[in-house]
């Protein structure tokens, strides 16, 4: 039986590859049913996240011993646990001292009961009036650590003119102290990760119960410092009754890609097509075919016009190429010489190097139509559009109603925005928002590069966790591609393919810095470190 008839296969549990990554009002909705459906206690929560934060701050800055330790607690939950830290602390053997910004009469509920009790442990608590925060923490000795439990994860809006002034102090005493947020940095917006319009500056930040959105997020790296996500009860029902819109991608993902079996033989191994190159734009095509072999395809053919046939296989004997039409570009012969043999592959590639001109439009007018017709016809090979495939899927959107629904779309921000009909500083401004557009209008797999990658599809958003600068070079994308290509080739689902590929060309990126710290690498060598990162990504 040829691979391609082979039945697609995905994880038993999709959500046991991925770790949550709920929005500030997702999370609040799991406290409250964990409090009101499930009879949890509030204060019980609030004390297992202060314990959480406790074991972090031990493994993060040492022995505690002796440490002074100074807490900024705001008025609502985020103080309370650091109510419950300052506690803790006593019995490490530190010095904790709370300033909390409300008077303690103005505390209720979990916050004041923790309040009560670290007051009653011994724990030294000050009342922080307004407009005494420069001075009632700038002044005097400087602490060892500082903590952060001003405002938490429900923080919308713009800081008061008084939490912005505690957030620029604390930011200054940050710089001659170790500084660690609770849950969620203040200023920072849980949902967008920008700062609002200042955030504290942590060296670890720790997430209670799961990462929030925002905090994730690239752009909230220099706030977060080091994300750590610590439970706290909350039970697995309440968060599996509803489920977070957004996902993070874990290394359980290579668990998708069994290991090779003894027999195993070229044909078994997938047989990826890319089609793309032309003249002038052959190295796309090559890279992107490069990828995946390296990502272990066991074929790989380039269709590409017959002019420019010799220009793909030089250099490149382990590529197979077929050229297509009579020129050297693309055109709608060049369909009609594909259309035959497109059943003997696993996954079809196309656009890299494809070319922006008429032809090409006029090509890949009719590609999509014809392609959804050969799986009429039983061969179950995805298609993944890339580089100038998604150019002119903007400039003709009727095109979209064409593909699949397994197809996989790879939009760096300027195709997206061209996609979306938008500026690609909006879409950069919030991925996050500009994805879930897309998702909304298309059933396919999208694939949104960039600095945290996104992959989604229906209403699931899943964010990449790696930044890797190394990864920023031309060619890139086309090696990402070849690597989709290459794991969808093996049976993989479609959207499982891209977040695995995703996630393994960032582990690249992160693994070349250590040759390349000041970037320089090639888009080539990301190929080429794809088999070393697999190696010491998976069980022996």
């Amino acid at each position: 039986m040829h691979h391609s008839a082979l039945t697609r296969h995905t994880c038993s549990n999709t959500l046991e590859l991925f770790d949550p990554l709920p929005t500030p009002a997702e999370m609040a909705a799991w406290d409250r049913r964990a409090i009101q459906d499930f009879g949890l206690k509030a204060e019980l929560l609030m004390e297992n996240a202060g314990a959480e934060a406790l074991s972090v701050l031990r493994e993060a800055f040492g022995p505690l011993s002796g440490a002074r330790v100074l807490l900024v607690a705001g008025g609502g939950n985020n103080g309370g646990d650091a109510f419950v830290l300052a506690r803790r602390l006593l019995d490490e053997g530190a010095e904790p001292l709370v300033l909390h910004t409300r008077p303690v009469s103005g505390y209720r509920g979990a916050a004041r009961y923790h309040l009560d009790l670290a007051r009653r442990a011994g724990a030294a608590c000050r009342h922080l009036p307004a407009g005494r925060a420069k001075s009632a923490l700038c002044n005097g000795q400087a602490p060892d650590i500082l903590v952060d439990g001003l405002v938490g994860t429900g923080f919308s809006g713009e800081l008061t003119t008084e939490a912005l002034a505690l957030v620029q102090a604390m930011n200054s005493l940050g710089e001659s102290c170790f500084v660690l947020a609770l849950d969620t940095p203040s200023g920072l917006d849980g949902l967008t990760g920008q700062p609002r319009p200042q955030a504290v500056r942590a060296d670890v930040t720790v997430a209670f119960h799961a990462p929030k959105l925002g905090c994730a997020l690239p752009l909230a790296a220099p706030y977060v410092g080091t994300l750590i996500p610590r439970a706290i009860g909350i039970p697995r029902t309440v968060t599996e009754a509803s489920p977070p819109r957004q996902v993070l991608l874990t290394e359980r993902l290579f668990e998708l890609l069994p290991p090779p079996a003894a027999e195993l033989h070229k044909g078994r191994a997938g047989h990826v097509l890319v089609l793309g190159g032309s003249e002038g734009l052959t190295g796309a095509a090559q890279l992107c075919a490069l990828g995946a072999l390296r990502a272990g395809a066991g074929l790989v053919t380039v269709g590409c016009p017959r002019g420019v046939l010799p220009e793909v296989k030089a250099g490149l004997p382990d590529i197979m190429a077929v050229g297509l039409g009579q020129g050297t570009t693309w055109s709608p012969d060049c369909l009609d010489s594909l259309l035959p043999s497109l059943g003997r592959y696993d996954c079809v590639v196309i656009g890299p190097g494809l070319g922006r001109n008429k032809e090409a439009a006029d090509f890949l007018a009719l590609f999509p139509k014809a392609f959804a017709q050969a799986f009429d016809k039983g061969w179950a090979n995805p298609c993944i559009y890339d580089a100038d495939a998604l150019y002119h899927l903007a400039q003709n959107p009727a095109l979209m109603s064409d593909l699949p629904d397994d197809s996989v779309l790879t939009p760096h921000p300027g195709e997206m925005a061209r996609l979306l009909g938008m500026g690609m500083g909006e879409v950069q401004a919030d991925r996050v928002t500009a994805a879930h557009r897309f998702l909304a209008k298309h059933p396919q797999v999208l694939t949104l590069k960039g600095a945290g990658t996104l992959v989604g599809q229906g209403e699931l958003l899943h964010l990449s966790p790696i930044v890797a600068p190394n990864l920023a070079v031309g060619g890139s994308g086309d090696v990402l591609a070849g690597v989709i290509a290459a794991i969808l080739a093996r049976g993989i689902n479609p959207l499982h393919a891209a977040c695995l590929g995703v996630y393994w060309h960032g582990l690249c990126g992160l693994a070349l810095a250590n040759d390349f710290p000041v970037r320089g690498n090639l888009a080539s060598e990301i190929a080429h470190t794809l088999p070393h990162v697999l190696k010491e990504h998976t069980p022996c």
